[in-house]
Parts: structure tokens; C-alpha cells; sequence
């Protein structure tokens, strides 16, 4: 299980309480085998976790695929943060909120294109981002405030984490690890196929 593997090895007290605060507040439950989902839809769930210049991310990410299309839908996110002394809680939410969902965006639909000559992405039909659509359904955000550790940062960090999280909910859905980014439908169809 992600989360036993990663409590059994962290020593720091911040490292395992950010663990402890996402899985708690997902209801990560322990489980050995992935979910190999079997229908056209198949779901998993993925965890991660991160430090960026102080600050400790982690993720639990909750994907859908879809067999058939290959798209893959981050639909839910529990994002534990630790970046120490929170000075403006409400500003720092939305931050992370924003920057989960460019994170997402960046994993699943954005590549920038070239030729022999140039950069052939010129436009939003050429260069994709996340739409509507595609955004999750939930961002649950629990704030870890340190008043005794300085503020360390509060957006960039989670882009470590949330492709992290992502790709292996993926794993967890269907067996098959993506190791290129972005996760495009037909990245995710093509791999399914050669299993």
C-alpha cells in the first residue's frame, strides 16, 4: 500500500503528519492489489507526496478512464499542505486549488508541438488545455499551519505532487504505467492495447 510504504520509511514528525492528513481526509483505506478495473470504465486511485523549498505536498488523486475513448478524468483530489506559517488561509486555498488544476492541465493535455522548423502549437487547437469537462469534480484541501516554521511557498508545490498522483491512480485503474507526458487519450489507448 502507497501510504504504509511511505509511513514505514519517513522519520520526519511533518513528513508523516502531511501522509497521515491526506489519506485521513480522502478515507484512504489499505490495500495491497490495484483495482484492474474490468468494464469500459475502470477507476483507481493514486497517492503522492512531495518537498519544494520547505513546503510538503500530498496527493490523493481519484481517475477515471475510459477504455474505449482513453480519456482519463482526474476526477477528485485531496491535497494535504504544509508550508509552515499560514499568513492568509483563504488566499492560500485558492492558490493551490488554481495550481492543481493547471497541474492537471499540464499532465493530461498540454505538449507543445514542433516541426524541422518551428513550433507547430500556435493556438488552443494546436497547443489543448483542460476544459470544463475535463476539470475535477473536487479539490478537498486540508492547511497544516506551522506558526512556528517560516512561510515557505504556496502554489508551485503541488505541481510536483499532482501528475505524480495522477499517473498512478492511472496505474492503479488499469496496470499499465504512462511514462510520458502528457497522458493523452491516445498515449492511454495505445497502452492498454499492448496489455
Amino acid at each position: 500500500d502507497p501510504v504504509e510504504f511511505r509511513l514505514k520509511y519517513l522519520k520526519d514528525p511533518r513528513h508523516i503528519a502531511i501522509v497521515k492528513a491526506a489519506a485521513e481526509k480522502a478515507g484512504w483505506t489499505p490495500r495491497t492489489t490495484a483495482n484492474r478495473g474490468k468494464g469500459d470504465i475502470m477507476t483507481g486511485r493514486g497517492f503522492s507526496y512531495t518537498e519544494r523549498n520547505g513546503t510538503l505536498v500530498a496527493a490523493v488523486c481519484e481517475v477515471e478512464v475510459d477504455r474505449r475513448s482513453g480519456r482519463v478524468w482526474a476526477k477528485k483530489f485531496t491535497i494535504a499542505h504544509d508550508c509552515g506559517q499560514i499568513i492568509n488561509p483563504g488566499g492560500l486555498r485558492n492558490t493551490i486549488e488554481g495550481n492543481v488544476v493547471q497541474a492537471t492541465s499540464r499532465t493530461l493535455f498540454e505538449e507543445v508541438q514542433f516541426d524541422a522548423n518551428r513550433v507547430t502549437s500556435v493556438d488552443w487547437a494546436s497547443y489543448p488545455i483542460l476544459e470544463i469537462a475535463d476539470a475535477p469534480e473536487t479539490i478537498d484541501i486540508v492547511l497544516i499551519d506551522r506558526p512556528e516554521i517560516a512561510p515557505s511557498g504556496g502554489g508551485e508545490p503541488s505541481t510536483r505532487t499532482v501528475p505524480a498522483a495522477i499517473a498512478n491512480a492511472i496505474f492503479d485503474a488499469t496496470g499499465v504505467r504512462l511514462r510520458k507526458v502528457p497522458l493523452t487519450p491516445q498515449r492511454m489507448k495505445e497502452a492498454l492495447a499492448r496489455v
